[in-house]
């Protein structure tokens, strides 16, 4: 019989908060096979407690050495077979963005990547770990295992991926050197899942607070799932969740047949 996987990636930008906008009732409603998030902005001992304990769920974090920034988390119906909670490396593992969880069918990679928008420093590190993170997913890739890679990458690709490109092309998130690493990525033999099924453009995943830009949809995609080339046969859909609301990200999903 064929094993299906349904996933969803959400940056719900404060756990805390989205517990309080009815995540919980999201998870337990859809059942999805695994739930992936990002900015849960949460030290594990502050973690809400009911997140904890989700029926059905075993549930996986990393925080930041800083309390209240960045971090992610895995619920997930079957148990992994393995755990990785970070890269391996420190200086980019204190900042909580990283969280592997391996199945007897795939490699999931739960990540949060940096935004580079405050700093040429931080725009630099958001850089040095998009390198880091492909020499990371370059090694299990020649080892020929079947990757899964989602998060909010805070870039968008192409023009297609947000409302206002010739405004932003000077903007962290759209700047020719970050557009020009996810290149580099793709042609490492990753597959962007969503275009995979829709070349449309007004498709995002991330909308600003001010200016009801959600309501216009002035939006940006920077929340993706990726694989790797041996999973293309295996990926029977990929969606973007714009009505599930709760935070200035929505979810994205794949599904996996095997």
């Amino acid at each position: 019989m064929p094993e299906k996987y349904n996933l969803i990636s959400w940056n719900v930008n404060g756990l805390r908060a989205a517990v309080k906008k009815g995540f919980l009732d999201l998870l337990l409603e859809h059942r999805f096979d695994v739930v992936c998030i990002q900015e849960t902005k949460a030290s594990q001992d502050k973690l809400p407690r009911e997140v904890k304990n989700i029926p059905g769920y075993y549930n996986y974090f990393v925080s930041a050495e800083q309390n209240g920034y960045s971090g992610v988390g895995t619920f997930s119906k079957k148990k992994p077979l393995n755990i990785e909670k970070g890269m391996g490396s420190e200086i980019f593992d204190r900042e909580g963005r990283f969280l592997r969880t391996d199945y007897e069918d795939f490699v999931l990679m739960n990540i949060y990547f940096p935004n580079g928008k405050a700093s040429q420093e931080r725009l630099d590190y958001k850089m040095a770990f998009y390198d880091a993170f492909l020499d990371y997913a370059n090694a299990l890739n020649a080892e020929g295992k079947k990757l899964v890679i989602c998060g909010d990458v805070n870039t968008a690709h192409k023009e297609i991926d947000l409302a206002r490109p010739k405004q932003n092309e000077t903007i962290s998130g759209f700047l020719p050197e970050e557009r020009e690493w996810m290149d580099k990525f793709l042609a490492a033999g990753y597959l962007d899942t969503f275009r995979m099924f829709n070349n449309e453009s007004g498709n995002y995943s991330w909308w600003s607070m001010r200016t009801q830009a959600r309501e216009r949809n002035v939006g940006w995609r920077l929340d993706y799932f990726f694989v790797s080339e041996n999973l293309r046969e295996y990926v029977n859909s990929a969606l973007i969740y714009p009505e599930i609301t709760g935070s200035d990200h929505c979810p994205v999903g794949l599904e996996l047949e095997f």
